[in-house]
């Protein structure tokens, strides 16, 4: 019996070895695959051959996902992300970034997950995603900190610089040029071309705000670099098309024409497509202002022509804008309805994107998370089949351990039935929390209101008995409702709750500024001043927008020993506090706010804004 017992096990175990070998050679068969997919997918993108460099690189992906190497997968997700860049397709680039970078997280590599949450920013910068751009800059930055890879630092902060600019914040644009100077004299390697960069993008930060004399002096200081004509002719002509721009922003436009045809001609030997668009218009601008017709109309179609050619959106408006205003009749009111056209469409593009990159970024964190939940499982039911193959190897050897099998089948028979019934007391209590919720929205929507109105009439007619017992039961229904409903912040941060609260409202024309948000440690803040807080938030930014008829809200938080304030302005239409009620939203904000032992304080002056200041201490 026992040789019997043997032998089958030896046949096992022999099979097993053979098993453990195929799987071996199976694993290094893929990885060599692996590497020769990803160094052809390369030799493919030096030669710019895109859909070939496409085709390896997502063999390379499903090679990845087979040998399970998730260095191997960021990989093929940034290749990916880099095909897709090139085609300025950029909700699959964002993507792939993302998937990336999530997964470099993961790995611990903050340093390489911040190079991907740069390129994040950039694609967000490019499609106009400017809120999400700044975090993206500053987060990235938060990775590279502590490592000396000064080129990439001066690079982020650059981009941040960039979209401060465009976010209409040139200050804070220059501030962060400098920065990003300091960052580049840091690094030991050849800059000459970036720091060029850094003093045009200053130079056109002047220019913007119309302070032209510190523009030239900057256009100026770059174009005196040694022998930048010979050794960098791109931004040689890029440097004096901006200067003879703001002399003739100037009105000094002696040289200013000549100055335009030698970028045109730099531009045109080198075939910079995008930047002959640009000098065609503004020498088509120079002819307009001396009323020479023709020779602006022969321009600005040549601006509109190569503008096309390029897909330079931005230079394609300009040019239909320009020939609106250059043409008449029938043939104007066709290009201005092209410019209107245009711009609507990339206005739509815009939001497009925006609600894209944010759906990409929850489902992926979503995704993630239920992998891990998964991977768990995975790993707990791999544990078993191991044990269980374990036991039955040995019954094979010893039959005395079968019962103990036995035992061992049966007690994970009772966990996992114990498991079953923990999983249904685990739903039926969400189901009893939404029925919660529920009846607290119909408390506070529907009894509350009522309830305050009854109050209102009773004061006025004199029952003040009456008033004062419906007053306590409102507040008994409040504070039930209160309660009742909660927001929670386990799952999304008070500060992504926020962030996603602005963006909701963030437009075009409805611009929102949040301020300290991230400089505050708020998991240590209770979650009663945090729920006070958002609702805060959004109640004062749906005022601004609705009845302020607000452009701009600053919101600001700080946090000091003992309290949190909470500061809102807008730029609206402003009231007479004396004269006007506060609304109910801002009354149910107050009643929140001295619940709370803070204060709400209220200042605003007719065509002056309003500012809305909370404060609320912290041992609540």
């Amino acid at each position: 019996m026992y040789r019997s017992i043997l032998f089958l096990f030896l046949i096992q175990f022999t099979y097993g070895q053979q098993n453990y070998k195929i799987d071996s050679l199976n694993y290094i068969k893929d990885s060599i695959s692996y590497k020769s997919c990803i160094r052809t997918a390369l030799s493919y993108f030096k030669e710019r051959q895109l859909d070939s460099f496409k085709k390896y690189s997502i063999k390379s992906y499903l090679l990845s996902k087979k040998i399970n190497s998730p260095r191997k997968t960021q990989k093929a997700h940034f290749y990916l992300a880099t095909y897709y860049k090139y085609k300025e397709m950029s909700d699959s680039a964002y993507y792939h970034y993302h998937k990336s970078k999530s997964i470099l997280l993961k790995l611990k590599d903050t340093i390489t997950a911040g190079r991907r949450l740069f390129s994040i920013a950039r694609i967000q910068l490019r499609e106009k995603d400017l809120l999400g751009s700044e975090i993206s800059s500053i987060t990235a930055l938060e990775y590279v900190e502590s490592s000396n890879l000064y080129r990439i630092k001066h690079q982020i902060i650059n981009n941040l610089a960039l979209t401060l600019q465009e976010k209409g914040a040139p200050y804070e644009a220059l501030k962060f040029y400098d920065i990003s100077l300091k960052e580049l004299r840091k690094d030991s390697l050849e800059n000459t071309p970036l720091k060029l960069n850094i003093i045009n993008n200053k130079g056109l930060v002047y220019q913007s705000i119309n302070q032209q004399g510190k523009a030239i002096s900057y256009f100026k200081k770059g174009l005196s670099y040694d022998s930048i004509k010979e050794k960098y002719p791109i931004k040689y002509a890029l440097l004096l098309e901006n200067l003879a721009s703001s002399n003739f922003l100037l009105g000094k436009n002696k040289g200013v024409l000549n100055q335009y045809y030698e970028v045109l001609a730099i531009r045109k030997k080198l075939k910079i497509l995008k930047g002959i668009s640009t000098t065609h218009l503004n020498i088509a601008d120079y002819y307009k202002r001396f009323n020479q017709q023709q020779k602006a109309l022969f321009h600005a179609k040549k601006g509109l022509l190569y503008a096309r050619k390029t897909d330079n959106n931005k230079r394609l408006l300009e040019a239909l804008k320009l020939l609106s205003e250059l043409t008449t009749d029938k043939q104007s009111t066709q290009y201005l309805r092209q410019y209107i056209q245009l711009n609507d469409s990339l206005f739509q593009k815009e939001r497009t994107l925006k609600n894209q990159f944010a759906k990409i970024r929850y489902q992926t964190d979503k995704k993630e998370k239920e992998n891990n939940i998964l991977k768990s499982e995975n790993e707990k039911k791999q544990v078993e089949i191991t044990y269980q193959k374990q036991q039955k190897t040995i019954g094979w050897l010893i039959a005395i351990l079968s019962l103990f099998t036995l035992g061992i089948s049966i007690s994970l028979f009772i966990v996992r039935r114990k498991k079953m019934i923990y999983q249904t007391q685990l739903e039926k209590a969400q189901i009893r929390e939404r029925e919660r919720q529920q009846i607290a929205k119909s408390l506070h929507d529907e009894v509350a209101g009522d309830l305050f109105l009854l109050h209102q009439k009773l004061e006025k007619t004199n029952q003040p008995e009456l008033a004062q017992k419906l007053s306590i039961v409102k507040s008994n229904v409040r504070n039930l409702s209160h309660q009742l409903s909660s927001i929670s912040f386990d799952k999304v941060s008070f500060e992504d709750q926020v962030i996603n609260l602005i963006t909701d409202y963030f437009e075009p024309n409805f611009k929102i500024f949040p301020t300290g948000l991230l400089d505050h440690d708020w998991a240590n803040i209770n979650e009663p001043i945090k729920r006070v807080l958002y609702l805060s938030t959004r109640e004062c930014i749906q005022n601004s927008k609705k009845y302020a008829k607000a452009s701009k809200v600053v919101v600001h938080f700080s946090t000091r020993k003992k309290s949190v304030h909470l500061n809102i302005s807008d730029d609206g239409i402003g009231f007479d506090i004396r004269t006007s009620k506060k609304g109910i939203g801002l009354q149910n904000l107050q009643e929140r706010v001295e619940e709370l032992g803070g204060s709400l304080l209220v200042k605003s002056k007719i065509d002056n804004g309003t500012q809305i200041s909370i404060r609320i201490p912290l041992n609540v």
